[in-house]
């Protein structure tokens, strides 16, 4: 089978689409997709970033936070002042067709066949409140939610994190474990080369991968990541990929956007 790259919170950033389709191009030319929402919002282009990503034909699609608020009347809690600005100002780039589509994303969880995963932009035991898995007390209520896939996928704090579940431990205090290896060390190597970490998944375990953020990552490191799934050897790799953010800096200040969403992209936070 194809392997299968998971795109996570986009949010408007085409520099950075740009280049992590670039990668999965050359990883496997016949690479098939899945992207876990937040197409929009932040960045200054999401006319084509969600044209983008609707011509990938993605094998599962769900909706993010911020495809939800530009494409309803829902008030939008919780969002900064700098958000609130960029989903207004998404909401008048957008044609009727494009909300309409964002509208109708499947809100929370999606199982795509054939692939064992579960896919979902927050978290899967509440995925309407928008929760953050941060930590290992967060996953294991997403672990023990439905339905029960051999791995699931996850986005929405833009900080990659992962955790495992033994099926076969003898004790819950060691059942659940986090995958340190997933997590990027900070202040380590340039951030102006590529980075990649595989997980070879065993078996016998339950996975959860945040496989971080695309357009704004969060995590003090502003390269663009996102997640590879190869199924016929059942290893997960993320990718960590420098890109020209500073065009990006300017597309955001030239559309009128709140400077400090330009700032953010250069310190990955």
């Amino acid at each position: 089978m194809p392997k299968v790259a998971i795109l996570s919170d986009i949010h408007a950033n085409l520099e950075a689409l740009n280049t992590v389709l670039e990668k999965c191009r050359e990883i496997d030319p016949g690479m098939e997709f899945v992207c876990l929402g937040d197409i929009v919002g932040y960045n200054a282009n999401p006319h084509e970033c969600l044209e983008i990503v609707r011509n990938l034909d993605c094998k599962g699609l769900v909706k993010g936070n911020h495809d939800e608020y530009v494409s309803s009347e829902s008030g939008v809690e919780g969002f900064n002042a700098n958000a609130k600005r960029a989903i207004e100002w998404t909401k008048g780039q957008l044609t009727e067709d494009e909300l309409t589509f964002l509208g109708k994303l499947p809100a929370f969880k999606s199982l795509f066949s054939g692939y064992n995963a579960v896919l979902v932009h927050a978290t899967l035991d509440s995925p309407l409140q928008w929760g953050y898995i941060l930590d290992l007390h967060h996953a294991i209520s997403c672990f023990e939610s439905k339905p029960k896939a051999m791995v699931s996928f996850c986005g929405h704090s833009h900080v990659p994190i992962a955790f495992c579940k033994n099926a076969y431990s003898s004790s819950e205090a060691t059942a659940y474990e986090t995958i340190v290896e997933w997590i990027p060390t900070v202040g380590e190597g340039s951030f102006e080369r590529e980075e990649s970490c595989s997980i070879k998944l065993r078996s016998e375990c339950r996975y959860l991968f945040n496989v971080g953020s695309i357009g704004q990552p969060r995590n003090r490191d502003p390269r663009a990541s996102f997640a590879v799934y190869d199924t016929d050897h059942k290893i997960v790799t993320r990718y960590l990929l420098p890109y020209d953010y500073t065009v990006t800096q300017a597309r955001i200040l030239e559309a009128g956007l709140p400077e400090r969403l330009a700032v953010r992209l250069a310190l990955g936070m």
